[in-house]
């Protein structure tokens, strides 16, 4: 439904999912936290879809959190601690979805990306970003830090670009998130809808099964050391050789003809 508060939309093995509450910025609200943990955990179910793209309606990505939503939980008698302790708990557990889909993950971002809508960037697997698009964690400004954020930001950033952002509370420029390596791409205004897509359509005309198995591996590599990233990724390599498909692929480049993949495995 297109008045829902996420929109999901597949076409060609690209799915859309499209944060709807433009009159909030599409803030990371109780509903949107759910409708997003279940929109992506049945998109990961789904091996009709090769890429998924996440964009905001209206005229900013992702404002972060819904503030007034938050205050209302110190009405608690606990003044929100329990309240708190589950949003930035389900907020997190959202976050660490996204890398661990079977399917890349592209952000399409215009206007702001700020707090947990920055976050939200840097989790995607990829970005492409308007002209004029700009970046902040700035919770610092309100004087609360953005702990949680950061978690992200420093898996992308330099630890001095990522620490100046958090405790200045600064905005960056498209083109600078760019250079610091929040993003991939920056394109006008006008073209991002089509840069994206066409992006999202070159991963998704990939053997799927390949994708599938390095996006595991991408993640679970990083976080090894150099001489069990090898063995590990050795491993890997081998299960991909294994597929049907990838000798297809190896035949046909060898043949000089297109591959006739099944998709399957």
């Amino acid at each position: 439904m297109q008045d829902s508060i996420l929109t999901c939309d597949v076409a060609a093995g690209v799915a859309v999912l499209t944060m709807n509450r433009p009159e909030k910025l599409n803030p990371l609200s109780d509903a949107m936290l759910a409708a997003l943990e279940a929109q992506l955990a049945a998109i990961a179910a789904d091996a009709a879809v090769r890429v998924v793209v996440l964009r905001g309606a209206g005229k900013a990505f992702c404002a972060g959190h819904d503030l007034r939503e938050m205050q209302a939980g110190r009405a608690a008698p606990d003044a929100g601690a329990a309240y708190f302790a589950d949003l930035f708990d389900r907020c997190g557990a959202v976050m660490q979805m996204i890398p661990a889909m079977p399917q890349p993950v592209i952000a399409q971002v215009h206007g702001i990306a700020t707090a947990a809508g920055c976050q939200l960037v840097a989790s995607c697997d990829m970005a492409v970003a308007a002209e004029g698009t700009r970046f902040g964690v700035n919770g610092v400004n309100i004087g609360l830090f953005c702990s949680t954020p950061m978690v992200a930001l420093t898996r992308n950033l330099a630890r001095k670009q990522a620490f100046e952002m958090l405790v200045t509370g600064d905005f960056i420029t498209a083109e600078r998130a760019r250079e610091v390596g929040l993003i991939n791409r920056v394109v006008p205004e006008g073209e991002l809808e089509a840069a994206t897509q066409a992006l999202a359509a070159q991963v998704a005309g990939k053997l799927g099964a390949a994708v599938r198995i390095g996006k595991r591996a991408f993640y679970d590599q990083i976080a090894m050391n150099l001489s069990d990233a090898y063995a590990h990724t050795g491993a890997v390599m081998v299960e991909n050789m294994l597929l049907s498909d990838t000798d297809e692929g190896i035949r046909a480049f060898l043949e000089k003809r297109p591959p006739g993949w099944t998709q399957q495995g």
